[in-house]
């Protein structure tokens, strides 16, 4: 069967399993997206992908859908107003914070990282955030070191977003490349996948 766009996310973010969507186009030119290989005549199939979602990179649950576009609705003021002030891809912003931790404010990783962008205590500090669990402050101080981390490593997506994930420390240690961590490898993927998938900002 045909299904659309929120059906489909809504499996993946509950059961947190891993599988085909497909993305074609009809013969109007309508994108239609399906778990179904083949829709049948006047169809093109315009890409494959596969999508995966468990748990935010902080832990605990993926929240079910209506959750999630209820927080995203609610920090995206927060979100706009980081991108007008830092230059930075509202997607990467959106990418970032579900990968990090699912919209949960209130969110702490088993590391000590805090809040939507899962600041760790020192890169709180570094950027005036004095509240981590502010959504505005944590945002602010998020994107903050996004864009001091594209300005380091020339705009590198793949760069920036390891840095975020295992400090920039790591990425110079391996000569300006994604460390061999396992953890940041997948974490660089899941990033740009929510990207290039156009499965991130729900409203």
């Amino acid at each position: 069967m045909r299904c659309s766009l929120a059906i489909i996310l809504l499996f993946f973010l509950t059961q947190g399993t891993v599988g085909d969507v497909y993305k074609f186009e009809d013969a109007e030119g309508r994108t239609l997206l399906t778990n179904v290989p083949s829709n049948g005549k006047g169809m093109t199939l315009v890409k494959r992908f596969r999508f995966s979602y468990a748990k935010p990179h902080s832990g605990g649950r993926a929240p079910v859908l209506k959750v999630l576009k209820d927080r995203i609705r609610k920090y995206k003021p927060f979100i706009m107003q980081a991108a007008r002030d830092t230059g930075l891809d509202t997607d990467l912003i959106h990418a970032v914070i579900l990968a990090e931790s699912a919209y949960d404010p209130k969110a702490v990783s088993p590391k000590g990282a805090m809040g939507l962008m899962q600041l760790m205590p020192g890169t709180a500090k570094r950027f005036n955030v004095s509240d981590a669990f502010d959504p505005a402050q944590n945002i602010r101080g998020g994107t903050q070191y996004l864009q001091f981390l594209m300005k380091r490593f020339g705009n590198d997506l793949e760069l920036v977003t390891a840095a975020y994930n295992a400090g920039e420390g790591a990425v110079e240690k391996y000569g300006r490349s994604i460390p061999p961590y396992k953890e940041t490898r997948l974490y660089v993927k899941k990033v740009k996948d929510f990207m290039q998938q156009g499965m991130v900002a729900f409203n």
